[in-house]
């Protein structure tokens, strides 16, 4: 397929593909499925090889939040019967974070809900990076807290913090449907932050909240522009009592193409299957690891993974390693200092403003013939670990 010979050698040069060449991937028939991921997997390989970055989500503060992310079981007004507690004690969350690390993580990332932290949630928070990092050599340590104040990035990089994550989410023209408390410029500007204070920035998006192909090409070349280290591509879990509940919109194969598409547009950086794998990938989720090179293991902040020991097992079984905390994650033109992309920044070839770039054939969303089965069977509010006197999945 010549599409896929040219994606391939666009993302051996991390030359940024056309919107017209994304959009193809993600308009492919299950029939080419298997050449897409083989495609995908030679960039996915050049690059990072055959390794697989674990990350351990820590939930410090559930529920209760004053924002109304449609898609969030912790929003404003959500009805999802989820854990709520306040913020976790320095020792509780490096004790929930050992656990993770135990388990072979690489990387811990602190999560709590809410707008943005206040300084002294700045502090708190501080704290227990400083305490996950004195008991666990080498950890990574990735906060996301929300929007951020003037100065707080800093504060949380010389606290030791390795990363920032806020993800963009959706693309900018469909981001005012799913989120009316703050904005997609809010985002970026966090995102930016971070990245100005010396953090790692960890930016990506959810999937299948009734978004057209368009709107998901929009959001990827937007993180292309934006250049995190780390692309976390989410799948929407649809919980009961959330304005979604009833978005059942993704295949297996449709969430492969997703992320065989985010892989060409983003082939260098820390492509990290996220939240709702277990849920729409199911036993397809082995094929995805040819296209990331980053899962979470266990569960997630509101809802259950798939145990810790099978996420390990799937790795091992499909050939793949985990890897080790002594193994730098991205490639070294991304890590050394100055390095500049050989095409000329984030946006490859292209000029500035990559988003709206090309004539699109087509801007309509390329949907599967039958909807999907709502599986709600899948979909289980996470009862363990963080917040609760039960073990935690890891």
């Amino acid at each position: 397929m010549d599409l896929l010979n040219t994606l391939v050698d666009k993302g051996l040069r991390r030359e940024l593909p056309t919107r017209e060449e994304a959009l193809a991937v993600l308009a492919t028939s299950d029939d080419d499925l298997l050449e897409v991921v083989a495609a995908a997997g030679k960039v996915r390989r050049q690059w990072f090889g055959r390794r697989v970055k674990l990350n351990y989500l820590v939930n410090l503060k559930s529920g209760l939040c004053p924002e109304d992310c449609s898609y969030c079981s912790q929003r404003l007004g959500s009805k999802a019967e989820i854990l709520k507690y306040t913020w976790l004690k320095p020792d509780e969350a490096s004790k929930a974070a050992a656990a993770g690390v135990a388990g072979g993580a690489k990387r811990v990332c602190l999560v709590a809900s809410g707008r943005g932290p206040t300084d002294r949630d700045v502090d708190r928070v501080s704290q227990t990076i400083e305490a996950i990092k004195e008991q666990n050599e080498g950890v990574e340590v990735c906060a996301c807290l929300g929007l951020l104040s003037e100065g707080q990035a800093g504060r949380l990089r010389s606290a030791g913090a390795d990363a920032y994550n806020h993800n963009l989410n959706t693309s900018e023209g469909t981001y005012g449907d799913i989120t009316t408390t703050h904005t997609y410029a809010d985002r970026v500007e966090t995102v930016q932050q971070a990245q100005a204070a010396g953090l790692s920035a960890c930016s990506g998006l959810i999937a299948g909240m009734g978004e057209s192909d368009s709107d998901l090409v929009d959001v990827v070349f937007s993180l292309r522009e934006l250049d995190p280290d780390s692309v976390p591509v989410n799948f929407l879990i649809p919980f009961e009592g959330t304005p979604l509940a009833k978005e059942w919109n993704l295949t297996p194969q449709r969430c492969l193409r997703i992320l065989a598409m985010v892989r060409f547009v983003c082939p260098d950086v820390e492509v990290r299957l996220a939240g709702g794998r277990e849920v729409h990938l199911r036993s397809m989720q082995p094929l995805a690891l040819h296209l990331v090179n980053s899962i979470f293991l266990g569960d997630y902040l509101t809802s259950e993974g798939q145990a810790g020991q099978a996420d390990l097992d799937m790795i091992a079984d499909a050939g793949f390693e985990v890897e080790g905390a002594g193994t730098t994650t991205l490639p070294r033109h991304r890590t050394e200092a100055g390095a500049e992309p050989e095409t000329g920044g984030g946006c490859g070839g292209h000029s500035a403003g990559c988003a709206p770039c090309g004539d699109v054939a087509d801007e309509s969303a390329v949907v599967d013939a039958e909807a999907p089965a709502a599986r709600t069977d899948l979909v289980a509010v996470r009862r363990r670990g963080a917040g609760t006197d039960l073990a935690p999945n890891a």
